[in-house]
């Protein structure tokens, strides 16, 4: 295998664009690796780590496009880089006819076109990020800063200056809200109703949206607040507001916060935020005790007056053992890892710290696995992918999947996942996953677990009940072993 990069200088393009052309050259026969990104430091330093910078690359700067391919000859890669260009021509094609909406190539010209705006979502390469955020901060609007490698201190700047201008700054890294009913990025179609939330958690927030949802009850608002805003780094300057927001708004009955462990002096200032509420509320750090499902229907409970009890299974004892006993029985002696292949980032914390040790669970949203690649709940190449590895090792017994829907996902992400757990049902694994997502989303929950279970997938309500029977399943398979 040998690496080529092409560097064209002065081609700036987004982020999507980019993962399409990406997914193009890869598809090339001969082709075992594929990127297309700007040559910002951050994404240089990505590169570079992955294995996808040579020399010429590393030339490059930030306005340029660095086109990487991995190939076993020469005329795979000339190949790829014609299909990429190709993909590029394309787009720009499509750009310049504009079906009628012309593209806005400034925010001055956006606020002239839609003068009644009162928030920018912006998703650039995050070199660039903080210099759009603070242009419309200036110019009125609130911010929703979908891009990530935002530096802490560009965050940390942003957020003060929302501030001073009674403006929210959600992000970075903030890839799913709900606001006035409104979906943003990654959410899902929800209700509205009389439960509010701010998360520093993307699919946090979706899990329990989805699971107030399925309980009955609605959202009024879901502010993402951008994983680090609970760090001691940043001091929840994005949450303190929007508790402030949820206590004062008048359709919102209970107020439930979401995110990771929050540093030791934000978490001071929580219990202080949270005691001078004035509402009742539910807070869940992942990591910790209890569940997304648990925070989520501890919310609804408290909304209907009622007492949570939370409980390991939804799902009748004797149908659990009946799943453990029969997927137990189905496997081969050796066989004695769980082995997650995740695509949301909490959703993967979570099934780690339920399964312990001894298992693997692996976030293939991270930023190490997305070199080029578009995000695995947009794509699932690269799950396809660690499926298939992970099956074909002899020692893994359960294969543990999510599987998230709503606005932004795959149209069809069981469908995109099936080839490689046919395979891995083949390999003689058991397959365990849980759908976050909601019969009004456009892939329909009911239509994608439908099709997990039509493959023999061992469907659980829940992302904490799949980990625990996959846990039970592995579990009861080295206590029936001689």
């Amino acid at each position: 295998m040998s690496l080529y990069n092409v560097v064209r200088r002065g081609r700036y393009h987004d982020s999507v664009t980019l993962m399409r052309l990406s997914r193009e050259m890869e598809a090339v026969p001969g082709v075992t690796r594929a990127a297309a990104m700007m040559g910002t430091p951050h994404n240089l330093a990505l590169m570079r780590d992955a294995g996808l910078l040579s020399v010429d690359g590393e030339r490059a700067g930030p306005t340029d496009l660095v086109i990487a391919v991995v190939a076993d000859r020469d005329e795979a890669a000339r190949a790829a880089w014609t299909a990429g260009e190709d993909a590029l021509a394309r787009s720009s094609s499509a750009a310049s006819a504009g079906g009628g909406s012309a593209r806005r190539r400034s925010l001055r010209a956006a606020m002239t076109e839609l003068p009644d705006a009162n928030l920018a979502l912006i998703s650039v390469p995050g070199a660039y990020a903080a210099a759009e955020a603070e242009k419309a901060l200036g110019a009125g609007l609130h911010v929703m800063l979908f891009s990530d490698n935002v530096p802490v201190a560009d965050e940390v700047r942003l957020k003060r200056l929302a501030r001073e201008r009674g403006l929210f700054a959600l992000g970075p890294d903030c890839g799913t809200a709900i606001l006035g009913g409104v979906p943003l990025g990654f959410a899902n179609a929800v209700p509205r109703g009389r439960i509010g939330l701010a998360a520093a958690s993307g699919t946090g927030l979706q899990a329990v949206t989805c699971h107030i949802a399925a309980a009955g009850e609605g959202v009024s608002q879901a502010i993402g607040l951008g994983g680090r805003d609970l760090t001691d780094d940043v001091g929840g300057l994005m949450l303190e507001p929007a508790l402030a927001t949820l206590a004062a708004d008048p359709a919102t009955s209970v107020v439930c916060v979401i995110g990771k462990p929050p540093g030791p002096s934000t978490a001071k200032k929580i219990e202080g935020w949270l005691a001078a509420l004035g509402k009742p509320w539910v807070a869940h750090f992942t990591g910790g005790t209890g569940t997304l499902e648990d925070a989520a229907l501890a919310a609804v409970a408290l909304a209907r007056g009622e007492k949570h009890q939370p409980v390991d299974f939804t799902v009748a004892k004797d149908e659990v053992a009946r799943l453990v006993d029969g997927a137990a029985a189905s496997l081969k002696g050796g066989r004695r890892f769980v082995r997650g292949v995740y695509g949301g980032g909490t959703l993967a914390q979570e099934a780690a710290a339920l399964l312990g040790k001894d298992h693997r669970v692996v976030d293939l949203g991270d930023d190490a696995y997305t070199v080029g690649r578009p995000h695995p709940m947009i794509d699932g190449t690269i799950r396809r992918e660690w499926i298939v590895k992970d099956a074909a090792d002899p020692a893994t017994a359960v294969i543990l999947l999510d599987v998230v829907l709503g606005y932004g996902a795959h149209s069809d992400p069981v469908g995109e996942l099936l080839p490689a757990i046919e395979r891995a049902r083949g390999e003689g694994v058991v397959v365990v996953a849980s759908v976050c997502g909601t019969d009004g989303d456009p892939q329909g929950l009911a239509r994608q677990t439908a099709k997990l279970r039509q493959a023999s997938v061992i469907v659980m309500p829940s992302n904490a009940q799949a980990a625990r029977l996959a846990a039970l399943i592995v579990a009861r398979a080295a206590g029936g072993r001689p």
